[in-house]
C-alpha cells in the first residue's frame, strides 16, 4: 500500500498575514477571505505563528481592554480637568486598539510537517494538539497548509 505524504495533499495557495497587520486589518482579512485563522509570515518568508479569530475574539473582549480604553476615569481626567474640556481629552487621545498588532495576539508555537510527512503521521499532530490545520514547512519557509478538511477527502480516496 502506497502511503501518501504531506506534499500528496496540502494546498499550497496559503493566505497569510504579516506580523505587524493591525487587528483592524486582519479582521477585514478574516472576513473578505471566509476564513478563520492564518499563518503569520516573516518578511523572509518564515513561519512565526498562527493567528486565528479566536485570538481575535479573545482580545477585543478582554476586560483590561475595555478598562485601559476607558479614559473617563477620574485618573486620567484630573490632571488636565483645569486646562483641556472632556471632549478635547477624548479626541486627542490614541485609540489603544489600533495599537495592537498581529504579533501581540498571534499564537507563536505553530504544529508544522515537512513535505515528506506520512499523512498517518500528520493526522496524529492533529489529534494530540486538538488543531484543525498544520503547516507544512520547507526550511523553516511555508510551503503548503493541510486542513481537517484535506485529511478528510485524502482519507475517503482511499
Amino acid at each position: 500500500m502506497v502511503s501518501l505524504l504531506a506534499k500528496d495533499i496540502m494546498n499550497s495557495d496559503v493566505l497569510s498575514v504579516g506580523p505587524d497587520w493591525s487587528i483592524s486589518q486582519l479582521a477585514d482579512f478574516f472576513l473578505s477571505n471566509s476564513i478563520s485563522g492564518a499563518p503569520v509570515i516573516s518578511e523572509d518568508n518564515k513561519l512565526m505563528g498562527v493567528v486565528s479569530m479566536t485570538d481575535l475574539i479573545r482580545h477585543t473582549s478582554l476586560p483590561a481592554v475595555d478598562a485601559c480604553l476607558d479614559l473617563k476615569d477620574e485618573c486620567y481626567i484630573h490632571p488636565h480637568e483645569n486646562q483641556y474640556s472632556l471632549s478635547e481629552i477624548e479626541s486627542s487621545r490614541i485609540d489603544a486598539q489600533s495599537l495592537v498588532t498581529v504579533r501581540d495576539i498571534m499564537t507563536p508555537v505553530t504544529f508544522n510537517v515537512n513535505e515528506y510527512t506520512r499523512i498517518q503521521d500528520v493526522a496524529d499532530a492533529m489529534l494530540r494538539g486538538r488543531i484543525h490545520r498544520v503547516f507544512v514547512t520547507r526550511d523553516e519557509s511555508l510551503v503548503g497548509i493541510i486542513t481537517t478538511m484535506d485529511l478528510l477527502s485524502a482519507v475517503r480516496e482511499l
